[in-house]
Protein backbone atom coordinates (compact mmCIF):
# COMPACT_ATOMS: atom_id res chain seq x y z
CA UNK A 1 0.00 0.00 0.00
CA UNK A 2 1.17 3.67 -1.22
CA UNK A 3 0.46 6.92 0.87
CA UNK A 4 0.54 10.31 0.01
CA UNK A 5 -0.01 13.50 1.65
CA UNK A 6 -1.49 16.99 0.91
CA UNK A 7 -0.26 19.71 2.87
CA UNK A 8 -2.26 22.67 4.41
CA UNK A 9 -0.85 24.51 1.56
CA UNK A 10 -2.15 22.54 -0.71
CA UNK A 11 -5.21 22.33 1.07
CA UNK A 12 -5.15 26.56 0.91
CA UNK A 13 -4.23 26.72 -2.88
CA UNK A 14 -7.34 24.59 -3.43
CA UNK A 15 -9.24 26.75 -1.75
CA UNK A 16 -8.19 29.85 -3.14
CA UNK A 17 -8.84 28.50 -6.77
CA UNK A 18 -12.49 27.87 -5.88
CA UNK A 19 -12.64 31.10 -4.65
CA UNK A 20 -11.21 33.00 -8.16
CA UNK A 21 -13.52 30.16 -9.93
CA UNK A 22 -16.89 31.31 -8.10
CA UNK A 23 -15.45 35.13 -8.12
CA UNK A 24 -15.15 35.04 -12.40
CA UNK A 25 -18.53 32.98 -12.67
CA UNK A 26 -20.72 34.84 -10.02
CA UNK A 27 -19.51 38.54 -11.29
CA UNK A 28 -20.41 39.86 -7.62
CA UNK A 29 -24.34 38.92 -7.87
CA UNK A 30 -25.41 37.57 -4.79
CA UNK A 31 -24.52 33.79 -3.78
CA UNK A 32 -25.91 31.41 -1.11
CA UNK A 33 -23.50 29.24 0.21
CA UNK A 34 -24.21 25.96 1.81
CA UNK A 35 -22.03 23.73 3.39
CA UNK A 36 -22.28 19.86 3.75
CA UNK A 37 -21.70 18.00 7.17
CA UNK A 38 -18.89 17.37 8.20
CA UNK A 39 -16.30 18.81 6.47
CA UNK A 40 -17.94 20.69 3.53
CA UNK A 41 -19.17 23.33 5.95
CA UNK A 42 -15.90 24.36 7.38
CA UNK A 43 -14.53 24.25 3.01
CA UNK A 44 -17.91 27.26 2.78
CA UNK A 45 -16.65 28.74 5.95
CA UNK A 46 -13.51 29.70 4.49
CA UNK A 47 -14.76 30.54 1.05
CA UNK A 48 -17.32 32.82 2.88
CA UNK A 49 -14.08 34.37 4.96
CA UNK A 50 -12.57 35.34 1.25
CA UNK A 51 -15.54 35.33 -0.44
CA UNK A 52 -17.02 38.37 1.97
CA UNK A 53 -13.53 41.29 1.34
CA UNK A 54 -15.68 42.00 -1.85
CA UNK A 55 -19.01 43.86 -1.85
CA UNK A 56 -21.98 41.45 -2.38
CA UNK A 57 -25.12 39.79 -1.20
CA UNK A 58 -22.86 36.67 0.75
CA UNK A 59 -25.54 34.21 2.75
CA UNK A 60 -24.30 31.29 4.66
CA UNK A 61 -26.01 27.89 5.88
CA UNK A 62 -25.40 24.25 6.78
CA UNK A 63 -26.97 21.28 5.63
CA UNK A 64 -26.71 18.07 7.29
CA UNK A 65 -27.71 14.90 5.16
CA UNK A 66 -27.56 12.27 7.27
CA UNK A 67 -31.40 11.16 6.70
CA UNK A 68 -31.21 11.38 3.25
CA UNK A 69 -28.63 8.88 2.33
CA UNK A 70 -29.68 6.32 0.40
CA UNK A 71 -27.31 3.87 2.17
CA UNK A 72 -28.78 4.88 6.09
CA UNK A 73 -30.27 1.69 6.77
CA UNK A 74 -26.99 -0.23 5.72
CA UNK A 75 -24.83 1.80 8.15
CA UNK A 76 -23.55 0.04 10.92
CA UNK A 77 -23.09 2.70 13.00
CA UNK A 78 -26.02 5.02 13.84
CA UNK A 79 -25.02 8.55 12.55
CA UNK A 80 -24.47 11.14 14.37
CA UNK A 81 -27.10 13.67 13.42
CA UNK A 82 -26.35 17.20 13.51
CA UNK A 83 -28.36 20.00 12.73
CA UNK A 84 -29.05 22.05 9.45
CA UNK A 85 -29.01 25.58 9.87
CA UNK A 86 -30.20 27.53 7.12
CA UNK A 87 -31.16 31.21 8.12
CA UNK A 88 -31.91 32.19 5.00
CA UNK A 89 -35.18 32.03 2.24
CA UNK A 90 -33.82 29.03 -0.04
CA UNK A 91 -36.56 29.99 -2.54
CA UNK A 92 -35.02 31.48 -5.78
CA UNK A 93 -31.81 31.94 -4.21
CA UNK A 94 -28.61 30.95 -6.09
CA UNK A 95 -26.86 28.59 -4.12
CA UNK A 96 -23.38 26.74 -4.30
CA UNK A 97 -24.08 23.71 -2.53
CA UNK A 98 -19.79 22.78 -0.98
CA UNK A 99 -18.43 19.52 0.08
CA UNK A 100 -15.19 18.26 0.70
CA UNK A 101 -14.60 15.26 -1.88
CA UNK A 102 -16.66 14.43 -4.38
CA UNK A 103 -16.62 10.93 -5.26
CA UNK A 104 -19.60 8.56 -6.04
CA UNK A 105 -22.11 11.68 -5.96
CA UNK A 106 -24.34 10.06 -3.53
CA UNK A 107 -23.78 12.47 -1.33
CA UNK A 108 -24.70 15.41 -3.83
CA UNK A 109 -27.87 12.94 -4.24
CA UNK A 110 -28.61 13.67 -1.09
CA UNK A 111 -28.20 17.09 -0.43
CA UNK A 112 -30.07 18.02 -3.54
CA UNK A 113 -33.17 15.87 -1.39
CA UNK A 114 -32.58 17.87 1.85
CA UNK A 115 -32.17 21.00 0.17
CA UNK A 116 -35.60 20.58 -1.88
CA UNK A 117 -37.13 20.47 1.70
CA UNK A 118 -36.24 24.00 2.26
CA UNK A 119 -37.86 25.66 -0.93
CA UNK A 120 -36.73 25.36 -4.62
CA UNK A 121 -33.69 27.22 -5.59
CA UNK A 122 -33.44 29.70 -8.91
CA UNK A 123 -29.71 27.67 -9.15
CA UNK A 124 -27.94 25.15 -7.37
CA UNK A 125 -24.09 25.16 -8.01
CA UNK A 126 -21.63 22.39 -6.90
CA UNK A 127 -17.82 23.48 -5.29
CA UNK A 128 -15.67 20.69 -4.00
CA UNK A 129 -12.48 21.42 -2.82
CA UNK A 130 -11.14 17.62 -4.15
CA UNK A 131 -12.90 15.74 -7.24
CA UNK A 132 -11.50 12.19 -7.13
CA UNK A 133 -13.17 10.68 -9.78
CA UNK A 134 -15.14 7.37 -9.89
CA UNK A 135 -18.70 9.15 -10.26
CA UNK A 136 -22.18 6.39 -9.87
CA UNK A 137 -24.87 9.56 -10.44
CA UNK A 138 -24.59 11.89 -13.10
CA UNK A 139 -23.45 14.98 -10.64
CA UNK A 140 -20.11 16.60 -11.86
CA UNK A 141 -19.07 19.90 -9.91
CA UNK A 142 -19.45 23.46 -11.43
CA UNK A 143 -16.16 24.31 -8.92
CA UNK A 144 -13.19 22.47 -8.02
CA UNK A 145 -10.21 22.98 -5.68
CA UNK A 146 -8.23 19.72 -6.33
CA UNK A 147 -8.35 17.18 -8.84
CA UNK A 148 -7.20 13.76 -7.44
CA UNK A 149 -6.41 10.98 -10.00
CA UNK A 150 -6.80 7.69 -7.87
CA UNK A 151 -8.40 3.97 -8.18
CA UNK A 152 -12.15 3.12 -7.03
CA UNK A 153 -10.96 1.55 -4.46
CA UNK A 154 -8.34 3.82 -2.82
CA UNK A 155 -9.57 6.11 0.37
CA UNK A 156 -9.09 9.87 0.67
CA UNK A 157 -9.02 11.27 4.37
CA UNK A 158 -9.43 14.64 4.65
CA UNK A 159 -8.70 16.54 7.90
CA UNK A 160 -9.79 20.26 8.31
CA UNK A 161 -8.36 22.54 11.45
CA UNK A 162 -11.57 23.15 12.55
CA UNK A 163 -12.69 19.44 12.68
CA UNK A 164 -9.78 17.23 13.37
CA UNK A 165 -7.05 20.21 14.58
CA UNK A 166 -5.14 20.12 11.25
CA UNK A 167 -5.49 20.71 7.36
CA UNK A 168 -3.98 17.45 5.46
CA UNK A 169 -5.50 15.42 2.95
CA UNK A 170 -4.38 11.26 3.12
CA UNK A 171 -4.97 9.47 -0.16
CA UNK A 172 -4.07 5.44 0.77
CA UNK A 173 -3.61 3.59 -2.63
CA UNK A 174 -4.90 0.23 -2.84
CA UNK A 175 -2.17 -2.40 -4.33
CA UNK A 176 -4.01 -3.21 -7.72
CA UNK A 177 -3.91 -7.36 -8.40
Amino acid sequence: MHQRTLTAEDIAAGVERLVLAIRKKSQGKALALIGIRSRGDEVAQRLLNMLSEEDRDLSFGVLDISLYRDDFAHLHENPALQESDIPFTVEGAHIILVDDVLFTGRTIRAALDALSDYGRPAKVELAVLIDRGHREMPIQPDYVGITLDTHRLDHVWVSLEGTDGLDQVQIVEKEMP
